[in-house]
């Protein structure tokens, strides 16, 4: 529960800049662990080509030519992620429901924290050249649809973390989605353990505004350098840093806050996991031993599956 929260909410930021550079990361497998049960992650990870598809083509309204370019490297992509990485993430997982089961500390959090980042480098560092290659392609009209789902985006995460709220709704606000999020990987909690962690998440520093205005930094950013797109000897190289280096030309304020969040929200998921029962724990490590086992018959080669039945 509390490392992969954690996990999830790095991969969230991660797969809102992966979707802006055409898509090709989204296969991390990450983000399939908010699906609500093991069946559905392996039926998702089997049609992230579909989804990954629509992801791109929501943003950049793409050319038939331009959807077969995609399919064709994106295919190439998920079968290295499939039987390259699937395994490393199942070794992952089970490493952390071992460290769950013993107890959390604060450096679990953060090697939690730092396996994701590193993951995310992989895919980037496979992935960097084939989205560059498709992104020399996008028109002028599709750069306009490009800057329409932007907007659309900003709606909705002003919407979702109440911006125009004040900052009381905010937090109130977010301290729901944690609980939540908690909620979705231990199971029931009783009343005093909510009031316990409701309180807590309330104390968590309020970065939701600079966060925004990271975004649309970011978004800016990204225009722009769409703009060298056309300069085959300096655009890749261009694209490749700036998805890797993606904490790179924060405001200091935010770089500050970001810093601090970091190490209370490690506090935060430290203390829950003091709070919880042997049977809250039990079903956390069954849920990351599920994932573990799923990401492991994902990886197998054909004919691998049917073999072991």
């Amino acid at each position: 529960m509390n490392k992969l929260s954690v996990a999830s909410r790095q991969t969230c930021l991660m797969g809102n800049w992966l979707k802006s550079i055409a898509g090709p990361a989204i296969l991390s497998a990450f983000l399939l662990a908010t699906l609500s049960g093991c069946s559905m992650l392996r039926i998702g990870y089997d049609h992230l080509d579909t989804f990954a598809l629509w992801t791109v083509d929501d943003y950049f309204d793409l050319e038939q030519e331009q959807k077969h370019d995609f399919r064709k490297r994106f295919d190439r992509l998920h079968e290295w992620h499939r039987h390259e990485q699937l395994p490393d993430y199942a070794v992952f997982l089970a490493s952390a429901g071992a460290r769950v089961q013993k107890g959390l500390a604060r450096e679990d959090v953060a090697w939690i924290s730092e396996g994701v980042r590193d993951r995310y480098r992989t895919i980037i560092r496979r992935s960097a050249d084939d989205a560059a290659a498709l992104l020399t392609k996008v028109t002028p009209a599709q750069l306009d649809a490009l800057r329409r789902q932007f907007e659309k985006d900003n709606r909705r995460f002003v919407r979702e973390y109440h911006l125009e709220d004040g900052a009381d709704e905010q937090r109130r606000a977010a301290a729901k989605r944690v609980l939540a999020r908690i909620r979705d990987w231990t199971g029931r909690l009783n009343d005093e353990q909510e009031r316990k962690i409701t309180a807590l998440a309330r104390e968590l520093p309020m970065n939701h505004g600079l966060r925004y205005e990271d975004r649309m930094r970011r978004q800016r950013e990204f225009l722009q350098l769409l703009a060298l797109r056309g300069d085959s000897a300096r655009f890749p190289a261009r694209l490749r840093h700036w998805v890797l280096n993606w904490e790179e030309g924060r405001a200091p304020e935010y770089d500050g806050l970001w810093a601090r969040w970091m190490e209370q929200q490690a506090d935060f998921y430290v203390a829950v996991d003091r709070m919880l029962t042997p049977l809250q724990r039990e079903h956390v490590t069954h849920r990351l031993q599920k994932y573990a086992e799923d990401f492991t018959f994902l990886a197998q080669r054909p004919g691998a599956a049917t073999a072991s039945h």
